[in-house]
């Protein structure tokens, strides 16, 4: 079994390669399906869990309590008002958090005074807020337009830094499939979104960007003068950039991921760091899929939006025609030998 960095090497040389153009099939068929499951997931389960900032409402903040019961925030919600069915939820040591539908001013007093008395702190301990319904639409199309505004510079920055469109057209598909997957799984997993989950999402698709730049930039240089090669076809090409930069990619997903990781399962589900849960998992679930994308999707896509262009078709042939003649010379060498 080789160490890494020889199978590094194997791979930049081409004496290893895995076909991730030449199976573009079966990865746009998995692509096809895991964003089908991605929007059937949250109509089924009637939307995302979305946070306070979005659909508004009654938030109570319970501090330096020695009992982080959350059952005792509930019980005291629903002796106010037992129709309601609060999320409680600890976000940080000794720190819990009560989120509720709009209560009214009597309502709000009432749940105060009984999380004071439930939890034995003293009444500076637990904080109330509200976010009524006109700031969580606005939270909404504020997100809405930044990731709106996001995908258009990316498209144009794409564009005008690799001089083709279709580079930018096949990163915009590996990115899309990013964004629809992640969510998919948040709402599958049923973590909240918050606005810091939409800055991990954003970062996520700057990532997703990053890493495919870095492949096609190989791309790039390997096809630069592909209408005069007889080497490899312009799949092969494109293929074999893709096994150059492999390591790469996997190391810096790698390096991403630990530290999201460390955050996501030490900090927010050991430690009850409940707080950066929604902004780590967007990160977590989105650098893996990002990484994946663009070996996946990005560069077989690039690659099927130009192998049919009539020059990289003429350049095939030739290829495969030094190819017969290169197997016809090896076949006559070694019916000389034998001779």
């Amino acid at each position: 079994m080789p160490n890494f960095a020889t199978f590094g090497n194997e791979l930049y040389s081409g004496k290893r390669s895995y076909p991730f153009v030449q199976k573009y099939k079966l990865w746009f068929i998995i692509a096809g399906a895991a964003v089908l499951l991605s929007i059937i997931i949250p109509v089924a389960k009637g939307g995302f869990n979305l946070g306070i900032d979005f659909r508004g409402g009654s938030e109570f903040t319970v501090s330096q309590t020695q009992n982080t019961d959350l059952n005792l925030g509930k019980d005291a919600v629903t002796e106010v008002e037992p129709a309601l069915d609060p999320e409680v939820t600890n976000i940080a040591p000794n720190t819990v958090r009560i989120q509720t539908e709009q209560l009214s001013d009597d309502q709000t007093l009432a749940v105060r005074d009984g999380l004071i008395k439930a939890y034995g702190v003293k009444a500076d301990q637990v904080t109330s807020n509200f976010v009524g319904p006109t700031w969580g639409a606005d939270v909404t199309r504020q997100a809405l337009w930044g990731l709106v505004v996001f995908v258009a510079l990316a498209a144009v920055l794409m564009a005008i830094y690799f001089r083709t469109w279709k580079m930018s057209a096949a990163a915009l598909a590996g990115m899309g499939v990013v964004m629809i997957v992640t969510a998919g799984l948040y709402s599958l997993i049923g973590f909240e979104v918050t606005p810091s989950a939409i800055i991990g999402f954003l970062t996520v698709l700057s990532y997703s960007l990053y890493d495919t730049v870095v492949v096609f930039d190989k791309v790039r240089e390997n096809t630069a003068d592909i209408s005069t090669s007889t080497r490899r076809t312009f799949d092969e090409e494109v293929n074999l950039a893709v096994n150059q930069t492999l390591v790469r990619s996997i190391n810096t997903s790698v390096v991403g991921v630990l530290p999201v990781a460390s955050i996501l399962f030490i900090g927010a589900l050991l430690l009850g760091a409940g707080t950066l849960k929604d902004l780590s998992l967007a990160l977590f679930i989105g650098i893996i899929i990002g990484t994946a994308t663009t070996v996946f999707i990005a560069a077989p896509l690039y690659a099927r939006l130009r192998t049919n262009e009539p020059a990289l078709v003429q350049q095939a042939k030739k290829v495969r025609l030094r190819r017969e003649q290169d197997a016809k010379a090896r076949e006559a060498a070694g019916e000389s030998a034998t001779a």
